[in-house]
């Protein structure tokens, strides 16, 4: 699994780009109309989904990485498919998305925490994640705008989390092939 990971760093560090613009764009424009916040929101997930799912190709612990890719690119499509959903609806939509994802980058952290350093960031990313999905679940009449701030916000933590964790997943990649090989046995107690 953390070769697969190390492999696909790249997928951690696309993901954290586009939520960073994805939270610009939101902060920039705060008077976007829920359409565009729905392209936005939809362009997204997409993203998020396809790489998640090409990562599952590669890793050990494949149900995670497909349920997470899955119900991101669901997301996606529905965003794109209904975007005259209501404000309200969106909120939900977005809330439910943030909670599965962050619970699938938690679990993904405390796979690889015997064998990587600073996994804390996946696992803070997932938090914050699970978390902000929580409060718009509970709360999703808050007001549009004010939910666009939370949102750009959001995006902005999580994007730079992930570019850390795909940064950190690069370095270990160009360490090689024998530090993967002594932290696997590490993990495992030295079993073959």
């Amino acid at each position: 699994m953390l070769t697969a990971l190390a492999d696909n760093w790249w997928a951690f560090v696309l993901r954290g780009i586009f939520a960073i613009l994805f939270g610009i764009g939101a902060l920039a424009f705060p008077g976007l109309t829920v359409l565009a916040l729905v392209v936005l929101f939809g362009f997204y997930c997409l993203v998020d989904g396809f790489t998640s799912l090409a990562m599952a190709f590669e890793a050990d612990s494949k149900a995670w990485y497909v349920i997470g890719g899955l119900v991101s690119v669901a997301a996606g499509v529905i965003a794109f498919a209904r975007p005259g959903v209501t404000a309200i609806a969106l909120l939900m939509l977005i809330g439910i998305w943030a909670l599965i994802r962050g619970i699938v980058d938690i679990v993904t952290a405390i796979q690889i925490r015997k064998v990587v350093e600073g996994e804390w960031m996946l696992a803070l990313g997932g938090v914050v994640s699970a978390l902000f999905g929580l409060f718009v679940i509970v709360r999703p009449g808050q007001g549009a705008l004010s939910i666009i701030w939370i949102i750009a916000f959001f995006a902005l933590i999580l994007g730079f989390l992930l570019l850390g964790v795909g940064f950190k997943m690069r370095k270990l990649r160009k360490t090689g092939e024998a530090v993967f090989e002594s932290a696997a046995q590490a993990a495992t107690g030295g079993e073959s």
